[in-house]
């Protein structure tokens, strides 16, 4: 019996598998590997090896599975930054025009439609996942360019051109039942947006003013947000779309201001551009053209103080942004853009409260 363990043994040894068995014995449990020396335990270990290798395999792919799925690794996903998923602020920027019009034309007493609401912020996520995927396959070739754009997944191949038109079949389909849920007139108007959705990235190659066109696009929510609560397009509702424009060309003016060097050496034309060092001007401009056509949509839809409030002290907000930003400071730029959600959402509230007081004209 000890000659043949020995031949056993020596026969392992010149094949490598004592090797593993060595190896193995420092991984399963105490209670085991003490007992590896009797001649039993070493005809019992390959298949208890290959047992504990197999469960450890399992667990591996399960921890990587819950991994890939994870927040940080989500945002790594080339759909979601295709989407901009990553980056919620465009969201909010396309989404809070719509939410001022629903509450503004809310009646007396009442805060909001928090149901419009809620689907309307849906819609802003694929419609603007939607708008960023066909922007994107416009600008592949001119993404490379630009140092900020140039990791994008359609510029950098992550995402092939076909995979994008699929990808942004989807989120039209998906935003199709909130559109056939509002009223005809609002599904007409609603349906009439992806005109300017894909006039966008053309604007950018032959005009100065392509922000002004993004405005036009990114504040429709404001007359659709309107016509879905009164079924009609009314004065309030152009003053406030108005106003949404105004907006846009202030944000997306030090938005613009990223990239201009890299715009400017491929021919990429932008208000930011145009306007150069008398940006700051242009921008006050523009902010008193949106604060008094806000206070003109609050007076033709008879609100209250808490909403001449709101837009004095938004008023104040954007003051700071135009004059305190360094448009040659990139980071700045980007920071100074993210801030208009805060903007926003003062007028949204000064919007909300103002109901909550304001009485219906013949009580």
């Amino acid at each position: 019996m000890q000659v043949l363990r020995r031949t056993i043994w020596t026969t392992l040894k010149q094949s490598g598998r004592l090797d593993a068995l060595s190896q193995l014995q420092n991984e399963i449990p105490m209670r085991v590997s003490k007992n590896l020396t009797s001649f039993p335990d070493i005809l019992f270990l390959p298949a208890l090896s290959r047992r504990f290798t197999n469960h450890s395999s399992c667990k591996k792919q399960w921890t990587s599975l819950v991994k890939d799925f994870s927040l940080p690794n989500l945002r790594e996903n080339p759909y979601v930054k295709l989407a901009r998923l990553d980056k919620p602020i465009g969201t909010w920027l396309l989404y809070l025009p719509g939410a001022w019009s629903i509450s503004l034309a809310s009646e007396a007493g009442h805060v909001s439609d928090f149901w419009l609401l809620s689907l309307f912020g849906i819609g802003a996520i694929l419609l603007r996942g939607a708008g960023c995927t066909i922007n994107d396959l416009w600008d592949s070739r001119l993404d490379r360019l630009v140092e900020r754009s140039k990791s994008r997944p359609l510029a950098s191949g992550e995402v092939t051109k076909k995979q994008a038109l699929f990808f942004v079949s989807a989120q039209l389909l998906g935003g199709l039942p909130i559109l056939l849920s509002l009223n005809m007139y609002s599904q007409l108007l609603g349906a009439s947006s992806l005109c300017l959705v894909t006039l966008y990235p053309l604007a950018k190659r032959v005009t100065f003013w392509p922000q002004l066109v993004l405005g036009l696009t990114f504040n429709w929510g404001a007359l659709l947000g309107w016509v879905a609560v009164k079924g009609s397009l009314d004065l309030p509702a152009l003053f406030l779309y108005g106003a949404g424009v105004a907006w846009t060309l202030i944000y997306d003016t030090i938005y613009a201001h990223q990239d201009k060097l890299d715009d400017k050496r491929i021919g990429i034309r932008s208000t930011a551009l145009y306007f150069g060092d008398r940006t700051d001007r242009w921008l006050f401009f523009f902010s008193g053209i949106h604060s008094s056509l806000l206070l003109l949509a609050g007076y033709s839809a008879e609100q209250t103080a808490p909403y001449y409030t709101s837009v004095i002290i938004g008023s104040f907000h954007l003051w700071r942004q135009i004059f305190r930003t360094n448009y040659d400071d990139p980071e700045e730029c980007a920071k100074t853009f993210r801030s208009n959600r805060n903007y926003g959402l003062i007028i949204l509230l000064g919007i909300c409260a103002g109901n909550f007081v304001r009485t219906k004209r013949h009580e």
